[in-house]
């Protein structure tokens, strides 16, 4: 198995099984729509269900059209992703790690779409009366997953990653 693959299956097999376990937590633990404060007047597990994509988008469409489009977007994406993965060299160790954050997040999620029709969100950070939407693990591996990929790219001398070996 290649290192590439190691990495790859390892940062997958955390973020699905982490983001599955705690999306059932609190599905089994948490009346829906309740919320725990930790932080007071930061952050709090507040127990919500997505129908829509990030921030809600689509929450309002019709079943049989965002079921079927959230999830074949999701396919399209992990698709483009597993593909960006063949195309990097072994030696790009941080970019493979942060494309397997997004994958990881974006299977999480899938998993939740495909099983519940919906996505378990509980991760509540808010000031005052303003709340940012709320999350979870996934959707926190993807954002990180992002954020690195975006910083590597804007940062990078020299060869193109991806460019054909």
């Amino acid at each position: 198995m290649s290192r590439k693959t190691r990495i790859v299956a390892g940062c997958l097999g955390f973020i699905v099984i982490a983001d599955q376990v705690t999306k059932y937590v609190v599905d089994r633990t948490m009346p829906l729509h309740h919320s725990i404060p930790i932080i007071d007047g930061l952050f709090s597990l507040t127990y919500i269900r997505n129908t829509g994509a990030a921030f809600g988008i689509f929450s309002g469409s019709h079943e049989a059209f965002r079921l079927p489009f959230l999830i074949t977007v999701s396919l399209v994406a992990i698709g483009f992703i597993f593909m960006m993965l063949k195309r990097l060299r072994q030696t790009e160790t941080g970019l493979i790690t942060a494309l397997a954050f997004i994958l990881g997040g974006a299977i999480g999620n899938l998993i939740d779409r495909i099983i519940h029709g919906e996505v378990v969100d509980f991760l509540d950070v808010y000031w005052s009366d303003y709340h940012w939407p709320a999350f979870n693990l996934a959707d926190s591996f993807i954002t990180i997953g992002v954020g690195i990929t975006v910083y590597y790219l804007a940062t990078v001398k020299g060869d193109d990653p991806f460019a054909a070996k």
